[in-house]
C-alpha cells in the first residue's frame, strides 16, 4: 500500500497507543502465572498478535474483548510441541526460546520478512549448555528441544537486550538459581529494566548485580490484573512533529515509565531551550534507544548545522537495515543524511518531496510521514502498510491531526 501525503502541520490531541514493549512483558508474565489475569489498554498490531498466537502454542487460553486480554496461565497445560509462528516479531522469538526451554517443550519456530536472518547465537552457544538441543541452520523454521537447566549464562552487553529479557522470563521457573553474567556493558539496558518492573508486578524478584543478574530458582509467577501505558517510542514521532511546527497535544504516557524511549523528551526540550526557530544540531549515543534513531534522523534534518547519531550498529539487522533506510527514505526527500558503520551523520537540509519507500518498515514509514509536514510539494510513503507491525491507527491519527494522507496504491 502506497500513501501520498499532501504537506501541512499537524494540530490536535493524540492518545498513544499502550506500550508495546511492555505488552509482550505482560502477556508473557500473564502467560506464566497461576491462575488469570487480565491486561488492559493493549494496542493490538501484528506483533502482539505473534506473540498471543505463541502463548496459546506454549499452552495458555487466552480470549481477547476491546482492548482486553484475558489470560489462564500455562501451568498445568504445558504441551510436549508446539508450532510458533513469530511472522517479523524478534521480541516473540527471543522472548519465547528460553520460555519453552524452560518449560521443556519441543518448539518449532518460523518467521516471516527479515526474522530469518536476525541471528540467535547467545541462544545456541549458552543454552546448548544447559540441556537444551537446537535443530538450526541459520534461517526458520528451525526447532528447539530440552529441558533448560538452571546456572550461569554469559552474554555480551553489545546483543539486543531482548535475550537478556528471555532469560529473566525463564529462568525463575527452573528449581535451582541462576546468574546472568554480561561479558561487557549491556546496551538498550532500559529494555531490561521494564522487564525486571514487569516480573515484579507478576511477584517475581530479579537482583541486579554488579556485572548482570541473580535470578532465584523455584519462583512462582502470581496473576495480576495490569494496564498497558502508553508508548514513548510511538509518541516520539509527534514530540519530532513538534520540533518541526507542530502543535500536537500527546496525551496517554506515564512520566514515570522506565521505558527508556522516554528520552525523547528530554532530547526535544533540550533542542527548544536554545529559543532558536531552528534548533543546533545534536550528538546522541543510541545504545540506549535504537528505536529513536529514525525519527531523529529526520530531526536533524531540521536542525542547523550536522547532527551525529552513533552506536547504533544493531540497527543494520532490524526489519530493514535501519540505518540504511533511513538516510534513502529522507535524502529522497531533499535530506542529507550518510550512514556510518554504527550511525548517521546528519546535514541541515531544506526538504522538498517525493517518494521515500519504508523498505517495510514501520518506522520508516511513520518517519517518513513526519518528514512530509515540513516538505514543499507532496510526499509518497511505499510499502506504508508496515505501520501496521507496530502502531495500526497510525495514519487514522495522522488524519485526526489534521494531515492530509490519502491511499493511492493498495498493492
Amino acid at each position: 500500500m502506497d500513501i501520498k501525503i499532501i504537506p501541512s502541520k499537524l494540530k490536535g490531541e493524540v492518545n498513544i497507543p499502550s506500550s508495546k514493549s511492555m505488552t509482550h512483558r505482560m502477556l508473557i508474565s500473564a502467560a506464566l502465572a497461576e491462575g488469570t489475569s487480565v491486561v488492559s489498554n493493549v494496542t493490538f498490531s501484528k506483533d502482539i498478535y505473534a506473540t498471543i498466537d505463541a502463548l496459546k502454542a506454549a499452552g495458555a487460553e487466552i480470549s481477547v474483548s476491546g482492548n482486553s486480554v484475558t489470560i489462564k496461565g500455562i501451568a498445568g497445560n504445558i504441551p510436549e510441541n508446539a508450532d510458533i509462528d513469530c511472522c517479523e516479531s524478534g521480541s516473540t522469538l527471543r522472548f519465547m526460546i528460553p520460555v519453552t526451554a524452560a518449560l521443556g517443550i519441543t518448539a518449532v519456530y518460523r518467521g516471516q520478512g527479515r526474522l530469518p536472518e536476525r541471528p540467535i547465537t547467545p541462544y545456541i552457544r549458552e543454552l546448548s549448555k544447559k540441556g537444551i538441543e537446537f535443530e538450526y541452520n541459520n534461517t526458520m523454521p528451525f526447532t528447539v528441544k530440552g529441558q533448560l537447566e538452571a546456572g550461569v549464562f554469559e552474554l555480551e552487553g553489545n546483543v539486543s537486550s531482548q535475550f537478556i529479557t528471555g532469560l529473566l522470563f525463564a529462568l525463575p521457573l527452573l528449581e535451582n538459581d541462576s546468574e546472568i553474567v554480561m561479558t561487557s556493558r549491556l546496551e538498550s539496558k532500559p529494555y531490561a529494566d521494564m522487564t525486571v518492573s514487569c516480573l515484579k508486578q507478576f511477584g517475581v524478584e530479579i537482583a541486579e548485580t554488579e556485572n548482570g543478574y541473580f535470578i532465584k530458582g523455584g519462583q512462582k509467577y502470581v496473576s495480576r490484573d495490569v494496564s498497558v501505558e502508553g508508548d514513548y517510542s510511538q509518541a516520539a514521532f509527534f514530540y519530532v512533529a513538534n520540533v518541526l511546527g507542530s502543535d500536537i497535544k500527546i496525551n496517554n504516557l506515564r512520566e514515570e515509565s522506565s521505558q527508556g524511549d522516554k528520552k525523547i523528551v528530554e532530547i526535544v526540550s533540550g533542542l527548544c531551550y536554545n529559543n532558536k526557530e531552528t534548533p543546533d544540531g545534536f550528538s546522541i549515543d543510541a545504545s540506549d534507544v535504537p528505536d529513536l534513531v529514525p525519527v531523529l534522523g529526520v530531526l536533524g534534518t531540521f536542525c542547523n548545522g550536522k547532527s551525529e547519531i552513533y552506536n547504533a550498529a544493531r540497527l543494520k539487522i532490524k526489519e530493514s537495515d535501519r540505518l540504511a533506510a533511513t538516510a534513502q527514505a529522507v535524502n529522497a526527500l531533499g535530506g542529507k543524511i550518510t550512514p556510518t558503520d554504527d550511525g548517521l551523520i546528519i546535514e541541515h537540509a531544506d526538504l522538498k518531496g517525493g517518494t521515500a519507500d519504508s523498505a517495510g518498515d514501520h518506522r520508516i514509514a511513520m518517519s517518513a510521514a513526519i518528514t512530509a509536514t515540513v516538505c514543499t510539494e507532496p510526499v509518497i510513503i511505499k510499502n506504508a502498510e508496515s505501520v501496521e507491525k507496530s502502531y495500526p491507527d497510525f495514519f487514522r491519527d495522522y488524519i485526526n491531526l489534521g494531515g492530509t494522507a490519502n491511499v493511492i496504491n493498495m498493492e
